[in-house]
C-alpha cells in the first residue's frame, strides 16, 4: 500500500509572472493528510483547492479561481508536485500568478528535492481507467485508455517549418519527469507576441523564460532537447490532469491538444464514473465498483 506524502518542511522562491510581468513570492508548505494541493493568495487571504471545480480560464495557461480571486499559470508547479508524488501541500503566493522561473518545471523539482518528502499514515489511492475515455475537437483529440502505469504519448503539429510534427512517449515517474520532461520550457511564436501583449498576456515573457520561435528558427541560443516543444506539452498535460485529485493509472494519448482539451478530458473522466475506479496500488485489480471511492474517501476533484 502506498501512503500520501507531503513536504518535510517549507521551501520558497521568488520570480515574475509570465503574463502579468509582476514579481511573485511563492512558498510551499507541508500539509496534513487529505488536505490535497491548495493555493493560498496571501495578499487577499483566499484559499483555492487545485481541483476541477475551481478551474477557470485556459487562455495560454491554466487558471484556478474562487470567489473572484484567481491564481494563473499553475500547470508547471502542479506537474512537478504530481510527478514527484506530493499529495498534500499548501502553496502560498502573494500575487495572482505563479512565478514562471525559467519557463519549465525544473526549478520546482529542485525545490521539492531540496526539502524532501514525508509520508502520512493515510493511504494513497490511484484513479485507474478501466474503459477508454475520449474527447475530440475538430482535428484535435485526447483519450485515456487502460494501463497498469501512467504513460503519455503526445503528438503536436503547427503550421511552421520547425514544428510540422513532433511526437514523444514517456512513462511518467519521478525520475523520468525530472530528467526528461521538467526541463522542457514553455514556447511561443514571435508573430503572436505583440497580439498577446495587447491582450495583457506574456508581459513578463523573455528569452530567459520561454522558447521564442521566429520564422526560420528559435531566437534562443539552443534547445534543451531536440523535441523540447512536445515534451513541454506533456508537462502541461500532467499539470492539467492533476486537477482530477488522484494519481492517474492510464495511457494518455493526445494529438494537437492543449489546456482546453486536457480540461475537457478531465471533466469527461468525472462525468463517466463507469470508466474508472480508485485502487490502492496501480497494479491491483479493480475490486470496487467503477467510479466509487473506498469507504471514508471523498473524491478531491468533486469538492
Amino acid at each position: 500500500m502506498a501512503y500520501r506524502r507531503t513536504l518535510k518542511r517549507s521551501v520558497g522562491c521568488t520570480g515574475i509572472g509570465l503574463h502579468s510581468g509582476k514579481p511573485v513570492r511563492l512558498e510551499l508548505k507541508p500539509a496534513p493528510a487529505g488536505h490535497g494541493i491548495r493555493f493560498r493568495r496571501t495578499d487577499v487571504g483566499v484559499e483555492i483547492p487545485a481541483t476541477l471545480g475551481y478551474l477557470a480560464r485556459l487562455d495560454h495557461a491554466t487558471t484556478l479561481s474562487r470567489d473572484g480571486v484567481s491564481v494563473d499559470t499553475v500547470e508547471h508547479l502542479l506537474a512537478a508536485l504530481y510527478a514527484l508524488g506530493v499529495d498534500d501541500v499548501l502553496v502560498e503566493v502573494d500575487a495572482p500568478e505563479i512565478p514562471i522561473m525559467d519557463g519549465s518545471a525544473a526549478p520546482f523539482v529542485i525545490l521539492i528535492h531540496e526539502v524532501g518528502l514525508r509520508p502520512h499514515r493515510a493511504a494513497r489511492h490511484y484513479l485507474k481507467v478501466v474503459k477508454p475515455i475520449e474527447v475530440v475537437l475538430g482535428g484535435k483529440w485526447a483519450r485515456l485508455t487502460p494501463s497498469d502505469q501512467f504513460r503519455i504519448t503526445y503528438t503536436i503539429g503547427f503550421d511552421h517549418p520547425l514544428l510540422r510534427r513532433q511526437s514523444a512517449t514517456v512513462r511518467v515517474t519521478a525520475d523520468s519527469f525530472a530528467d526528461t520532461i521538467a526541463p522542457a520550457r514553455t514556447f511561443g511564436f514571435l508573430r503572436e507576441v505583440e497580439t498577446l501583449r495587447k491582450n495583457g498576456l506574456a508581459l513578463g515573457g523573455s528569452l530567459e523564460n520561454a522558447v521564442v520561435i521566429g520564422e526560420t528558427g528559435v531566437l534562443n541560443q539552443k534547445l534543451r532537447f531536440e523535441d523540447e516543444f512536445v515534451r513541454h506539452k506533456i508537462l502541461d498535460s500532467i499539470g492539467d490532469l492533476s486537477l482530477l485529485g488522484h494519481p492517474l493509472v492510464a495511457h494518455l494519448e493526445a494529438s494537437k491538444a492543449g489546456h482546453a482539451l486536457h480540461a475537457a478530458l478531465a471533466r469527461k473522466v468525472m462525468a463517466t464514473p463507469e470508466s474508472w475506479a480508485l485502487v490502492a496500488h496501480p497494479q491491483l485489480p479493480v475490486v470496487s465498483l467503477p467510479g466509487t471511492a473506498p469507504a471514508g474517501l471523498a473524491l478531491d476533484a468533486a469538492n
